[in-house]
């Protein structure tokens, strides 16, 4: 008998081939074990459980065990299982892999905003994605690339679903990157994702999109991300959390970069003639904005004295005409500063 819950179709000719095994002594044909592999394929592919599939090949052996049986009808059970599992084995394989690809198809596909919303949103409901709710995207990015499935994005997977459960999270990797989506109202997930990612990838930096709805939200929110982090390197921020909430005046300075262009030049061109150039006293001015405009901090972060500090600041102020320690020419110089990291001033001519 085949067991309750299996059909017997998948042990057909098994009770044949034990008898003649049995009375022969010989081992499984060819055909025999093809016969086995393609079953076990079948039950695969039906859904059936390895588990109580060899258990029905067992009970089916106990039932039609021959009285002269030997070694060799044991041999035979051994093969018929083994070519059995084989094939059970090989059509689960190819099951994975194809989730795989069609996981790897969506995830481009989303990411990239390629597809029509619509199917993409129902292809999403498959991956736990309601797309009709606003998500969230957060990037992470080591010094290494990082593949779908490999040792550490299965670490941030395993701690996010330890820590969260089914929340409709879903960690991915794109062009290196470790990526994390998850429902917009739920911050509190892309937080431990960073902190997650920050460990796991040694350091790397990890990069916030906003909350932002509807099935083409994800899409912005990572694009939101990235832009973060290029804009964290062309600023210099060392920070290892960048939200893009945080860095919108940046995108709004550079939206006239004709405009921006003017101002760097106008305000900080005459400091190319400075003796060797305008990149020690545009790192001056950067140092100095960013400690707050104290000067013992930024005289620390530049490993000068506060005495050659000011000696720097003076010569900015002559050359400029405009004084960094006033509040009144602060503002025009800073904006200026922030545009030459930006557009890579002075290295670039604007």
């Amino acid at each position: 008998m085949a067991g309750r819950d299996i059909p017997e179709e998948y042990l057909d000719g098994y009770a044949r081939i034990l008898a003649e095994a049995s009375a022969t002594g010989r081992r499984l044909t060819r055909d025999e074990l093809d016969s086995r592999r393609t079953l076990g394929e079948r039950a695969a592919e039906a859904g059936y459980g390895l588990r109580a599939l060899v258990g029905a090949h067992l009970a089916t052996a106990r039932a039609h065990w021959p009285a002269t049986a030997s070694e060799s009808t044991l041999a035979a059970v051994e093969q018929a299982v083994d070519a059995f599992a084989e094939g059970y084995e090989r059509a689960q394989l190819l099951a994975v892999r194809q989730e795989e690809a069609a996981r790897r198809e969506f995830i481009d596909d989303l990411l990239h905003g390629r597809s029509d919303l619509g199917l993409l949103a129902e292809r999403a409901e498959r991956f736990g994605l309601r797309l009709s709710h606003a998500h969230a995207v957060a990037v992470a990015q080591g010094q290494a690339a990082y593949d779908e499935g490999d040792a550490v994005s299965r670490e941030v997977e395993r701690a996010l679903i330890g820590r969260f459960g089914d929340r409709s999270i879903l960690v991915t990797t794109k062009d290196g990157r470790l990526v994390c989506i998850a429902p917009g109202d739920q911050e509190d997930v892309l937080t431990f994702f960073a902190k997650q990612a920050y460990a796991a990838t040694d350091g790397g930096r990890v990069a916030l999109g906003r909350s932002q709805p509807g099935p083409g939200g994800v899409v912005q929110s990572y694009e939101e991300a990235l832009n973060a982090r290029d804009l964290a390197d062309r600023l210099g921020f060392d920070t290892p959390v960048l939200r893009a909430a945080d860095l919108l005046v940046y995108p709004v300075l550079t939206r006239d970069r004709q405009a921006m262009a003017d101002l760097v030049v106008s305000a900080l061109g005459p400091l190319r003639m400075a003796r060797g150039g305008a990149e020690p006293l545009l790192d001056t001015l950067t140092a100095y904005f960013d400690s707050g405009c104290v000067a013992a901090e930024a005289a620390r972060r530049l490993s000068l004295s506060v005495r050659a500090l000011t000696y720097r600041l003076d010569r900015i102020h002559k050359l400029t005409g405009a004084n960094p320690a006033d509040p009144v020419h602060r503002y025009t110089l800073q904006t200026a500063v922030i545009g030459a990291r930006l557009l890579d001033w002075p290295e670039n001519d604007l």
